[in-house]
């Protein structure tokens, strides 16, 4: 069974290197001061996706290696931020996504998992079971403008409108201009992970319409504890779009963000179910990504066994 995606050494982010593979294994080759070249070795077989940054170049043989092990590759921006594409390795299994296409595709599935989205954003506070989605939205609005004005007079701001218009980018004030640069920078480390367990950005539960609509529907869980909090500490900076990247990216060695968003989407795509002695524990359940063999689709039965003739009768 191949590592679980939340362990410690599932997410690699490397940078100004070139990977290559020799006699022993897949390598970072690093330039020093000095003129001298080092080598680190990477732990292929236990890291689920590699990051890679601004600088990096990787041969061939490299990537097959990679493949080989079921490594998910990640071109990203400085810091693991903004995923610009990814290789998915043919080893991958389809779990996660067939959980999210499954849920997606009902409406009374899709709706619970959209529901249990906004629950996870008001945490520990008391909520009936027959609140409507309608009424979560409304919630979360007066829930987000509280937070904006508690935000506002700890940093002795006035009031304060939050104003996304790139048509009029040079005019917006720099909690403004702050938020966006910061909101970029999450969607990307969102986009990385949900890539890692091969699931489908554009298929969203809140958000439609966009190849990212999945990217937005997680990236909205935790915007309350990273972005906004950073955004409102450069209220008086000259250049918030660069500081609010710079210290995102400082920030992310102390939330370990990669790790939780796996585990919170596992648990949204995951229904509800009762184990036996038999069966794994639920963790066990929700990690699971070891890969099996092609299967084939039945109406009926589920799943079949592929490379079985099902011929009746002899031909």
């Amino acid at each position: 069974m191949l590592p679980r995606v939340a362990d410690s050494l599932s997410f690699l982010y490397l940078d100004m290197v070139r990977v290559v593979q020799d006699d022993t294994g897949v390598c970072a080759q690093i330039q020093t001061d000095d003129h001298r070249t080092d080598l680190v070795y990477l732990p292929t077989a236990a890291l689920s996706c590699l990051l890679l940054g601004p600088g990096v170049s990787i041969t061939t043989p490299a990537l097959t290696t990679l493949a080989r092990h079921g490594t998910s590759v990640v071109c990203v921006g400085a810091g693991g931020v903004r995923a610009y594409a990814g290789i998915l390795p043919d080893s991958l299994t389809t779990h996660w996504l067939e959980q999210q296409v499954a849920t997606w595709a009902d409406p009374a599935r899709r709706l619970k998992v959209a529901v249990r989205m906004y629950r996870m954003r008001f945490k520990d506070a008391d909520l009936p079971d027959s609140v409507t989605l309608d009424q979560l939205r409304g919630m979360e609005g007066q829930r987000m403008k509280a937070f904006y004005k508690i935000l506002a007079q700890q940093h002795g701001i006035g009031r304060f409108r939050r104003n996304y218009r790139p048509d009029q980018w040079d005019t917006q004030d720099p909690v403004n201009l702050a938020l966006s640069a910061a909101n970029t920078c999450l969607y990307g480390i969102v986009h990385a992970a949900l890539l890692a367990l091969g699931l489908s950005p554009a298929l969203g539960y809140v958000h439609a319409g966009t190849q990212h609509a999945f990217v937005y529907d997680i990236a909205d869980l935790y915007k309350a504890d990273t972005t906004l909090p950073l955004a409102f500490a450069l209220h008086n900076s000259d250049h918030p779009e660069q500081e609010a990247r710079r210290r995102f990216r400082e920030d992310l060695r102390l939330l370990r963000l990669l790790p939780r968003i796996v585990q919170d989407v596992q648990a949204l795509l995951t229904p509800p179910h009762t184990t036996t002695a038999d069966d794994d524990t639920d963790e066990e359940h929700s990690e699971r990504r070891d890969v099996r063999m092609v299967h084939l689709w039945d109406p009926k039965a589920g799943v079949l066994p592929a490379g079985v003739n099902y011929a009746k009768g002899e031909g």
